[in-house]
């Protein structure tokens, strides 16, 4: 390194995360490259060079924050009187459209996508010193892996968040007790209305050495608790030889210094399997925490999403899965509205909502996405009878969920403080996902569980919508 370059001040970079969990990953990744590289991060986009917003192109409302967003940041470049010298958009949405978001956005001074991560410093340089980036022309993510899942560790596509050596390789850009951990990227299936397997491709799992090697770095950093995200985490394993693999792995885990509870995500229930419903419902520091994608529940609507099930093999597995925890959290999200789908099909649904005592349930409207099967399809419904239909259901939701949290008034439960601000302290049981599930407000606590990263066992006492509320149970109690 010259003399000038020690000299010269680090270009500052601000990294904005729209979407998912594995977002949240992707930025850390890019982060540590950037900061490994010579960029120094900082977190208001205000104070930056450089503003690098990660973008999600799951729906359209995603979509239409991810280009807010990036307007926004655009109002702090020099032209306007801010600091920031380039505004980068990178995610699903910049791998998902590439050339056409950039031309249709000229606000972002680049868009890159996926290839470009294990180069994102050079990238970043290159345009903060005024040099023309040339968007990627979208394309078929799932061409670029073998067919064949076991031979897809060969390849050098890089895979946003798979990286190695997280300790160079991520750089926590939050200091909280929860940290995700990705297991896995892309999915092999084809259900008709989705979008996300053409731009994350084909399913790939990260190697259990790796996986394990980051949890060891993360509860370094102070997580307490893992939150294991992919886009089917029932799949994993099945291109490394061992289906099974997650059951094994899932105790390993629960057992790295420092971490007290491990959480998986975005379970398929037609893969679902006994052994893993045994393992995390009954392996201790495992949430016993099941987040069924059902998508909806009548066989029919299901054929044309290209996925199975019934509400009988739903209510059997949730049945399972109570077999061995019967305070276990469960959470599914279900489409509303889709192409086909008619009075009866609604009613089966719902039918099946208030039968399945279900935790949490996302209510989405169908839409079409761009290069999905669905959007072809006959049967469309107009867009004011989905709205009506999407908040009937919600409607149902809220009264459902809020019932099956008054149900867990006198349980115990285990709370993970996150939060403490003017004496309020609020955390998350082993039934309460990241973000999305509720919370838990504690009341008459210790000055020793006034701590973000406390682990308290209270008894929950009312409950405020799908919110609880408990208190420390005593040591007499306990």
């Amino acid at each position: 390194m010259t003399t000038d370059e020690t000299e010269r001040p680090l270009l500052s970079v601000a990294l904005v995360t729209l979407g998912c969990a594995r977002n949240e990953v992707d930025s850390e990744e890019l982060a540590g490259r950037l900061e490994s590289d010579g960029f120094r991060l900082v977190h208001d986009p205000a104070e930056a060079d450089t503003v690098v917003v990660n973008t999600c192109g799951f729906v359209e409302a995603a979509k239409k924050d991810s280009v807010d967003t990036l307007l926004e940041a655009s109002d702090l470049k020099t032209e306007h009187g801010g600091k920031a010298q380039a505004v980068v958009a990178v995610g699903c949405m910049a791998e998902r459209y590439g050339h056409e978001l950039a031309d249709s956005l000229p606000e972002a001074d680049a868009v890159l996508g996926f290839d470009d991560y294990p180069d994102i410093a050079a990238r970043l340089r290159s345009i903060v010193a005024g040099e023309k980036h040339t968007s990627h022309v979208p394309a078929d993510r799932r061409t670029l892996l073998p067919i064949t899942p076991v031979e897809r560790t060969l390849s050098t596509t890089p895979v946003p968040g798979h990286a190695s050596g997280p300790a160079s390789l991520r750089r926590r850009l939050d200091d909280g007790p929860t940290a995700s951990l990705k297991l896995a990227s892309g999915c092999d299936r084809r259900c008709t209305f989705c979008a996300i397997p053409s731009f994350r491709g084909s399913f790939v799992s990260r190697r259990p050495t790796d996986v394990l090697d980051e949890a060891r770095w993360l509860a370094q950093q102070g997580a307490r608790e893992l939150f294991l995200v992919s886009e089917n985490s029932t799949s994993y394993g099945k291109d490394l030889g061992d289906l099974r693999l997650l059951e094994t792995l899932l105790p390993e885990l629960a057992a790295v210094d420092g971490v007290e509870r491990v959480r998986v995500s975005y379970l398929q229930p037609a893969e679902t399997r006994p052994g893993l419903v045994e393992v995390i419902g009954s392996t201790p520091g495992v949430a016993p925490y099941f987040d069924l994608s059902f998508q909806h529940a009548s066989n029919a609507v299901l054929r044309r999403m290209r996925r199975f099930g019934d509400p009988e093999s739903f209510l059997g597995l949730l049945e399972q899965v109570r077999s061995y925890a019967p305070h276990a959290g469960v959470r599914c999200n279900v489409i509303v509205g889709f192409p086909g789908e008619t009075e009866h099909d609604l009613e089966t649904l719902c039918d099946f909502l208030t039968a399945a005592r279900l935790d949490v349930t996302g209510v989405f409207g169908y839409s079409d996405e761009d290069g999905t099967e669905a959007a072809g399809f006959g049967g469309k419904l107009d867009d004011d009878e989905v709205r009506a239909r999407v908040e009937h259901v919600n409607d149902l939701v809220e009264q459902l969920t809020a019932d099956r949290a008054a149900e867990r008034i006198g349980e115990s439960v285990e709370i993970l403080v996150e939060s403490v601000d003017d004496g309020e302290v609020v955390g998350r049981g082993a039934h309460q996902g990241p973000e999305v599930d509720g919370t838990t407000r504690l009341v008459d606590v210790s000055e020793a569980q006034c701590r973000i990263g406390a682990l308290v066992l209270a008894e929950v006492t009312d409950s405020e919508g799908v919110d609880l509320v408990a208190r420390p149970l005593t040591e007499e109690a306990r």
